[in-house]
């Protein structure tokens, strides 16, 4: 129950300055600034102390009831700050504006900014790989997309249509979105949803407020178009309420760029989670992503940048070869390549740090990371006009043109900042001696009186003979001379008694005084000019802020190119070929991912082609023997290629896709009350409704979560609706060997299997595709491999026997029971209890390998 305070008349100034401020971040927790800490009262508290475990107590509230209170250490504040927003609240920073000591009444304090998961700035709250997008939706017909990241300032516009705003969203990966009050739009699971009252979605308001912020007549030069109305509304309800979080502006922001739907493959939940672009099926598994081999980045930016190519592949073959053209211009030119992945590994977060500092929200340490960073520049621009053939990539020629190298804010960094800058004012210095005669004239009296008062210890303790005494500062008492009362005796009559402490006590002289406030003055005074001087760094930082911007996206984009063309080379990746064709051809094709955990060249190879004459691929063969395996490594290929990156194989041309579906694995999501087959038909009615002729479908099975009649139905019905009336390329696997008899009906439909060989009564996985298709599925040699007990494994091949020559299987004696004691320790068996709770579906070819050879060294041991 919580504790409520009389009425508001009944408040010490103090409270009621805080109702006022509260009233107007009712929303948000708010961190109450009084001196070295951040207090919270009321429900506030209440909260803050349920969820970081403080200690809960009461403020006195003059005549009205003691009021709830809680509090954190502004030194300690960030943690406690990253906790809650990490859990979704909203913390809104209330800081005293004025120096208490110059106060009349009532410190005057404001909420400086209000921090929540989508408008983060310290590096504590963001993840250094991933973009941190506020995303703003206004639904209707088109629905229009208004995205920021307020810790780099990239500011994005874009339109889509219904049916894709789904995959819109999840490329954009929001922490916090922002929606018409009582839309009914979807939220992520897991993301913070603010309303915002309608008419602030107000296209007409967006297109007056964008031309004044950014000083333009109209929009025209920034590519919005009429058709861009529904992202101009987004875009101005968002920057109300990034600018309501911020008070002190968005000086980061940069100029919208608008984002044509037709430009990115979208890239729906299935396809990102089948094809684990950039997570595993398995959460909390490691190492086993696309992303995860990728990733040869030297910068956060280039990080960040991968990232957002691999969920937004091109469309564009002209703007495919763009990006394949300085790959390889990368990968020819080794010594090259090197070179400029030299320049870019010293590169800190330029994104990030210059965002941080135009808000006045860096250190005098970031600005030297700032400083340090413009100052490889000149590396990156040497390893640029360095590079063998670079004029065969129109890419690497505009980064060598467009590159500025910011000698004027380098130099003026490097003028004024010392080589090893603080994390604060006051710790040290940070201004570079010489750089500022009136701070250097502070300097010296504070460093001069500072040696005084040093030279005082030897001083006194020869004049008064006390060996022992020494000279120690803190902050209530400042200077003093300490004494052990042991030589109270020998104390001069001029010593000032400031404070008794257990076994000594502690003095003050008129002289010390004096030298006190000299060196107290003029130390305020130094950290005062400093701060001043810091600012003006700042200010200068702000004042270009599109051309940090402009430079560290170049350097984001040579990073990421860079890092395509070193895993090509270490991997043996080739370039593909693209067409507008619609032909998919791949030679001696690998999984990029797979290949990585096997020994190198363990991995089996396999050729596959698609053209007019094979549109669809019918797969068959048995459990293990890699048809999951071929199906990813055919989407990751073109995702790989589209996205701008070499492939793996020998060879590989690739007619452009307009999207990959998949639908992989089984499963159910008792979340929203469906069962696998629901999930199944779901996933397979979005591949259906939504490809074209130029998508890819691959599909793993379908209908196996209901009957036999019915899957093989369902699962003949797609493969002919897939044929004649969309006539993309596809790959179904299945274990229903009755849909190979399709290729007698659909012209366009080819059989393959994926072979096996029999060695007695054992089965062999070659992994090899193979034309024509199988009648056999090899369960049961499967379930052999897996451990089953060999009682099982011939009472399985008996009613298969049966059942395969139409008997009733029913009627069949059942084996007898075995004695108690093996069933006992049939029972007990690890390995086996292991096993059941195994599902193949679920499980990718990696964490499969992986989970086989954990089982086989497990029975080897026992």
């Amino acid at each position: 129950m919580s504790r409520r305070a009389s009425p508001a008349a009944a408040d010490t100034p103090l409270m009621q300055q805080y109702r006022e401020i509260k009233a107007r971040h009712r929303d948000a927790i708010l961190f109450f600034r009084m001196g070295d800490f951040y207090e919270m009262f009321y429900q506030d508290a209440e909260l803050a102390a349920r969820e970081l475990g403080l200690t809960l107590t009461s403020r006195n509230n003059g005549g009205a009831a003691d009021v709830p209170l809680a509090g954190v250490p502004v030194k300690a504040a960030a943690e406690y700050l990253h906790r809650l927003v990490e859990r979704g609240y909203r913390v809104a920073i209330c800081e005293q504006v004025e120096d208490p000591r110059l106060a009349q009444g009532i410190v005057r304090r404001e909420v400086v900014e209000t921090v929540t998961p989508g408008a983060a700035l310290d590096d504590n709250l963001l993840e250094r790989a991933r973009d941190n997008f506020l995303v703003a939706i206004l639904p209707g017909d088109a629905i229009g997309l208004a995205s920021l990241d307020v810790s780099t300032g990239e500011f994005l516009l874009e339109t889509v249509a219904p049916g894709e705003f789904e995959a819109a969203l999840q490329r954009l990966d929001p922490r916090e979105v922002v929606v018409p009050q009582g839309a009914a739009v979807p939220t992520p699971e897991g993301v913070l949803r603010s309303e915002r009252e309608p008419w602030e979605f107000d296209a007409a308001m967006a297109a007056e407020d964008l031309s004044r912020r950014f000083g333009l007549a109209s929009l025209d030069g920034l590519g919005i178009e009429p058709l861009d109305r529904a992202a101009l509304g987004a875009a101005g309800a968002l920057l109300r309420y990034a600018s309501a979080l911020r008070p002190a502006g968005l000086p980061q922001l940069a100029r919208p760029r608008v984002v044509r739907a037709d430009a990115a493959m979208p890239l729906d939940e299935m396809t990102r989670r089948n094809l684990e672009l950039v997570e595993t099926l398995r959460p909390g598994a490691a190492g086993g992503t696309l992303l995860d081999v990728l990733d040869r980045t030297t910068s956060p930016m280039g990080a960040r940048l991968l990232r957002r190519w691999l969920l937004a592949p091109l469309r564009s073959r002209e703007g495919i070869q763009a990006r394949h053209d300085a790959v390889e211009v990368l990968v020819a030119d080794a010594r090259g390549r090197e070179r400029l992945r030299e320049a870019l590994d010293g590169m800190r977060d330029l994104e990030r740090l210059a965002s941080r500092t135009a808000a006045r929200r860096a250190g005098p340490r970031e600005l030297g990371a700032l400083r340090d960073s413009l100052a490889r520049l000149p590396d990156v621009r040497g390893a640029l006009d360095g590079l063998a053939r670079r004029e065969r990539s129109a890419e690497l020629e505009r980064a060598a043109h467009q590159l500025d190298l910011l000698t004027d804010l380098a130099g003026e960094l490097g003028r004024m900042l010392v080589d090893h800058p603080p994390a604060l004012v006051g710790e040290a210095d940070a201004i570079r001696p010489g750089a500022d005669p009136d701070l250097d004239a502070t300097r010296d009296l504070r460093d001069g009186g500072k040696r005084f008062i040093a030279g005082l210890q030897a001083r006194e303790r020869e004049r008064t003979g006390i060996a022992s005494l020494r000279v120690g500062f803190n902050k209530v008492f400042g200077y003093y001379l300490e004494i052990t009362k042991a030589h109270q005796h020998a104390v001069p009559a001029e010593y000032e008694r400031r404070q008794t402490l257990t076994g000594a006590e502690r003095y003050v002289t008129p002289e010390l005084k004096d030298y006190e406030a000299r060196v107290l003055g003029a130390e305020e005074r130094t950290n005062a000019r400093e701060r001043e001087l810091l600012e003006g760094l700042c200010q200068q930082v702000s004042d270009r802020i599109g051309r940090l911007q402009r430079t560290a996206r170049l350097l984001a984009e040579l990073d990421v190119l860079a890092g395509l063309a070193e895993v090509a080379v270490r991997e043996a990746y080739v370039r593909p070929a693209m067409t507008d064709d619609f032909g998919l051809e791949l030679t001696r094709c690998r999984h990029p991912v797979v290949e990585r955990v096997l020994p190198r060249g363990k991995f089996i190879p396999n050729d596959l082609r698609f053209d007019d004459a094979a549109r669809i691929i019918l797969l068959t063969g048995p459990n293990m023997a890699g048809k999951s395996t071929v199906l990813r490594q055919v989407g990751l290929a073109v995702i790989l290629a589209q996205m701008g990156s070499f492939v793996p194989a020998e060879a590989a041309t690739i007619g452009v896709v307009d999207r990959v579906f998949t639908r992989v694995g089984a499963s159910d999501n008792l979340g929203r009350g469906q069962s696998t087959f629901m999930v199944e038909m779901a996933e397979t009615g979005a591949i259906v409704h939504g490809a074209t002729e130029r998508s890819l479908v691959l599909l793993d099975e379908i209908g196996r979560g209901t009957s036999t009649y019915d899957g093989v139905a369902i699962a003949w019905a797609v493969t002919e609706h897939l044929h004649d009336r969309i006539g993309c390329k596809t790959i179904f696997a299945t274990h229903y060997h009755e849909l190979t008899q399709l290729t007698e009906r659909l012209h366009h439909a080819r059989n393959f299997n994926v072979a096996v060989r029999e060695v007695g009564d054992q089965v062999v996985f070659l992994h090899q595709l193979r034309p024509g298709g199988t009648d056999r599925s090899y369960g049961i040699h499967v379930a052999r491999l897996a451990g089953l007990p060999p009682g099982v494994i011939a009472r399985a091949e008996e009613i298969l026997a049966l059942l395969e020559s139409g008997h009733h299987v029913a009627g069949l004696t059942p084996p007898p029971a075995p004695d108690a004691g093996q069933l006992a320790l049939f029972d007990e068996h690890p390995v086996l209890a292991d096993l059941r709770t195994l599902d193949p579906n679920t499980m990718t070819p990696l964490e499969a390998l992986t989970r086989l050879a954990e089982l086989k060294r497990r029975v080897e041991e026992a």
